[in-house]
């Protein structure tokens, strides 16, 4: 149950408002994630849509960038986040046995992608200079440096939602993963 107090979004006014009608527009509802950083910071939110805006305008295809959002979800420990991307990532063409070996680090059977998931893995789970083998490795597989950058901003980007839904123990409004 979520910790933090939410508007309903049809109670938004405002800036708040204009937000919430925009990402009704686009995705049919607001996803309880985005009512909650909404109710507290529309312009945290604003700022959210904005990056997320960027990086799907970027050279990373929509595969690649709902993997990266599903290893770091779940390298946090972020079930909100593993839910909705698992479902983008089913939008976004990726069969469920594919996102369940992202989800564990396990071989996909896509060398490209591995070494996608592997770089990511080592950008959330260690600390430090990244190890110029792990750089290395990710630009060998065909991942260009502009990539790499774009990488870099899609693990800072679902970091956020993954912190909010921890504080938050935001309620579940995807079909939840086992």
């Amino acid at each position: 149950m979520s910790r933090l107090t939410t508007i309903s979004p049809e109670a938004a006014t405002g800036v708040t408002a204009e937000i919430f009608s925009q990402i009704k527009k686009a995705a049919g509802k607001v996803p309880n994630a985005y009512a909650t950083i909404g109710t507290h910071s529309p312009a945290a939110l604003g700022v959210m849509l904005s990056l997320d805006g960027v990086i799907g305008s970027g050279s990373l295809p929509k595969a690649d960038i709902e993997v990266i959002k599903l290893a770091v979800s779940e390298a946090s420990g972020c079930d909100y986040c593993v839910a909705a991307h698992t479902l983008m990532g089913k939008f976004a063409g990726l069969s469920q046995e594919a996102m369940k070996q992202v989800r564990a680090g396990a071989a996909t059977g896509d060398a490209k992608r591995d070494a996608l998931v592997s770089f990511v893995r080592t950008l959330v789970k260690t600390s430090g200079t990244v190890d110029y083998a792990e750089l290395n490795a990710v630009r060998e597989a065909g991942y260009t440096e502009q990539q790499v950058i774009e990488v870099c901003l899609a693990v800072a980007s679902i970091t956020f939602s993954n912190l909010v839904n921890r504080v938050n123990d935001t309620t579940l409004d995807f079909p939840a993963v086992a």
